[in-house]
């Protein structure tokens, strides 16, 4: 039987993560690697200037779905590789904890997609 894509991720998780083997280190690397997502997102505004964030608020509404995403422009090739990178690199952590904590990714995600097709639009209120 053909494993799942995040199944084979999980086991070369397994079969690599060598360092940092403590629930406490990978917590803090998992961390750690949000905070370079956050960060790589922002230089793509603010040093590239490929994207543009229009931060006013917000109104979302139930009868009508919010158009947009307040992002305009698109992600140049090498913003484009680099979140592609950091976000990877949170994948890992966020399977290595997963493996820590004897999780298998693909329950938990077919448990989030159940969860967030029950609520729909009430989801994550």
């Amino acid at each position: 039987m053909k494993k799942t894509l995040t199944e084979d991720f999980q086991d070369t998780v397994s079969k690599f993560h060598i360092w940092n083997k403590s629930i406490l280190d990978i917590m803090s690397k998992l961390q750690s690697a949000a905070s370079k997502i956050n960060r790589a997102t922002v230089k793509s505004v603010t040093s590239c200037g490929c994207i543009e964030i229009d931060g006013r608020k917000s109104v979302v509404t139930f009868e009508k779905q919010q158009e947009g995403t307040q992002i305009k422009g698109v992600l140049c090739e090498e913003c484009r590789s680099n979140l592609e990178r950091e976000i990877g690199e949170g994948f890992y952590y966020m399977i290595s904890l997963c493996n820590a904590l004897n999780l298998n990714v693909d329950k938990i995600i077919q448990k989030e997609t159940d969860r967030v097709k029950t609520l729909g639009k009430y989801n994550l209120m």
